[in-house]
């Protein structure tokens, strides 16, 4: 089982589709760094040796950020909107729709469920 940034990798997906399970890492950034540490991504994950695997964490650690280095970045980045008080801060203090979505209808996913109205 491939561990690589504190995530176990599924075994018999190719490599360019299981790099994505890593926070942080999609498809495109999946390529690119199959491109820098020079493995084809057609790979499946149990067929990589130690060397490959160490090549992958290398080739992530020093040009991404990834997992909790990254989930804390974003954290700080929306703490600091919402200290500042500007308008994308605010939504999110609110917990409503920050990029312009209609809120009338939908959004549901960001305002939670109904609640009744009261006469």
């Amino acid at each position: 089982m491939a561990r690589i940034a504190g995530v176990d990798l599924p075994k018999n997906k190719t490599i360019q589709f299981a790099l994505p399970y890593i926070y942080g890492i999609g498809i495109t950034t999946s390529t690119k760094i199959l491109e820098i540490s020079n493995i084809e991504p057609t790979t499946r994950v149990n067929k990589l040796s130690e060397e490959q695997l160490l090549a992958i964490r290398n080739a992530i650690a020093d040009n991404f950020s990834v997992e909790g280095e990254l989930r804390s970045q974003v954290g700080r980045n929306i703490k600091r909107l919402m200290d500042l008080g500007c308008y994308r801060g605010i939504r999110h203090r609110r917990k409503l729709p920050v990029h312009g979505q209609r809120t009338k209808t939908n959004a549901r996913t960001r305002k939670g469920p109904k609640k009744p109205m009261r006469a």
